[in-house]
């Protein structure tokens, strides 16, 4: 349980040097407690709707988080940034007067690419020569956080402070779909995330290296001693989670706005949902952020807009005291 503490501890963490502004953001469709407008039915299930968009957004970003955690054992405390970069790489390449003013499909398509690319840069460069000399978790743990800070100025002197939003998809007629309505945008954003996430069950569960990620996660020596090349493996996560991160920044940026902290303040959620789904499961990952997602649409119907985090992150503690081990996760021996 020495890592599910840890990791809990990070989590306070984020909540408590998070910014302020990060309990007042914005999530796709929600709208202030006891609006006028539909009745309770109606409005419950508009706001079942953008929480299942609110949560499967959260998912993409979060698995990669939960995969880098499972096999490497390290709270990156800097994925939120994997996630900026995605929104601001895009938004370079579609809506900046600097940029090439390239459509948003394959600006988001270079985002991904970029945010691999990156992933894979901050593996080789930074994380396995400091696994590589041994480096303790608690250590890596306090990089990560220098490296978030290091990051996220970097985005804030290239990109500035003024949100922007993308050229494309900005403004639309919504979609009645019976008592509740969906923006095309909104209705892609939130299949594309399915279907992502199904691509990356099925990656894990019918390819080679999926196989080979699991049994890493499983038990890092004994996948070493079958003939796995670990590193390799490490590498392959840290590019996948840089790709699914930039993806998850992408629409995240598309349904919101894009600004140079927005990935940081979607990391206490990230966060929330890895732990809730259990450690290191990356489908345990999905399940969590889906149910984070759920709860803090669905608290607007109660209570004030600003709550709801708090009420997800209520959710959260409830589930650890009856399941420790969260949704998905196992049970740890101690000692």
């Amino acid at each position: 349980m020495g890592h599910q503490r840890l990791f809990t501890a990070a989590l306070a963490l984020v909540l408590t040097v998070g910014p302020a502004a990060s309990a007042g953001a914005t999530a796709p469709g929600r709208g202030e407690a006891g609006d006028a407008g539909p009745g309770f039915g109606a409005r419950a299930l508009q706001a079942l709707l953008d929480g299942v968009q609110f949560g499967v957004i959260i998912a993409i970003t979060a698995v990669g988080l939960s995969l880098i955690f499972g096999t490497i054992h390290l709270i990156n405390f800097a994925h939120g940034e994997l996630v900026t970069i995605g929104a601001v790489s895009a938004f370079f390449l579609n809506a900046s007067a600097s940029g090439p003013g390239w459509h948003l499909i394959p600006a988001a398509l270079a985002a991904v690419l970029l945010g691999g690319l990156v992933g894979a840069a901050v593996d080789l460069g930074v994380w396995r020569p400091l696994r590589r000399r041994g480096t303790g978790l608690i250590n890596l743990f306090i990089v990560t956080i220098g490296l978030s800070l290091l990051l996220r100025h970097v985005v804030l002197v290239l990109y500035g402070t003024r949100p922007g939003s993308y050229v494309q998809y900005d403004i639309q007629q919504t979609i009645e779909l019976g008592p509740v309505g969906i923006t095309p945008r909104d209705l892609t954003v939130t299949v594309l995330s399915v279907l992502t996430l199904l691509g990356v069950a099925l990656l894990l569960q019918r390819t080679r290296t999926g196989t080979a990620i699991r049994a890493v996660a499983g038990n890092r020596d004994l996948a070493a001693a079958s003939g796995i090349d670990v590193q390799r493996v490490v590498l392959v996560v840290w590019i996948l989670a840089g790709a699914l991160a930039a993806l998850g920044g992408v629409f995240f940026g598309l349904v919101e706005i894009v600004t140079w902290d927005m990935g940081y303040k979607l990391l206490l959620l990230m966060f929330a949902g890895v732990i809730l789904g259990g450690l290191g499961s990356a489908y345990g990952a999905m399940a969590g952020s889906l149910v984070i997602g759920v709860v803090a649409q669905m608290s607007t119907l109660w209570f004030p807009v600003d709550l709801q985090y708090a009420w997800a992150l209520l959710a959260l503690v409830l589930v650890l005291l009856v399941r420790p081990q969260g949704i998905l996760g196992r049970r740890e021996r101690v000692g």
